[in-house]
């Protein structure tokens, strides 16, 4: 069962990914620092700090806490780059951190205990933790980037108006 869980996380967390590459393909650099209002995250700033947190949480992810030392979780939500390549590479980074941890994961080290700002939780735990955590910022990024590009914007799923079509394409009809 441990097995098949690393398996089916890494799937789904792969596929947040997906959706937010397929989002950030459609946007522009100044879409990335648009900001619905003075107290809003650009999706420049969410990405800084899915960096920072991936980072954080997957470096060393067994051995030693998820809140590294060298982590300024506050400087995330400053502006640290005006590049949409700079912040592709924060994107890409953060996964590519994720991915190779929970690749090198072992089902057994799912019972083991890490720990996050000295919280103990079971290695299990805090791969939920997570799941909860980054899908719910993309799930921010689309929004974000679904307001700009309004009628321009390239459905990631089911278009609106087609589901029975798609039903229908799939044998379900």
């Amino acid at each position: 069962m441990e097995a098949t869980f690393l398996k089916d996380v890494i799937k789904r967390f792969k596929n947040y990914k997906e959706l937010g590459d397929k989002t950030l393909a459609q946007l522009n650099d100044k879409d990335l620092f648009f900001r619905p209002s003075p107290a809003s995250n650009s999706i420049a700033l969410i990405i800084q700090h899915m960096y920072g947190n991936m980072m954080s949480r997957w470096t060393n992810f067994l051995t030693e806490d998820g809140e590294k030392h060298w982590r300024s979780r506050d400087k995330e939500f400053e502006e640290m780059t005006d590049s949409k390549a700079d912040v592709i590479a924060f994107w890409n980074g953060g996964w590519e951190c994720l991915i190779t941890t929970l690749e090198s994961l072992q089902p057994e080290d799912l019972d083991k205990t890490i720990y996050i700002r000295t919280e103990p939780l079971t290695a299990y735990d805090a791969i939920l933790r997570q799941l909860a955590h980054y899908p719910y910022h993309v799930g921010q990024i689309i929004t974000i980037a679904r307001m700009l590009r309004d009628d321009n914007w390239q459905s990631l799923s089911i278009a609106k108006g087609e589901s029975d079509a798609f039903n229908k394409n799939m044998g379900m009809q």
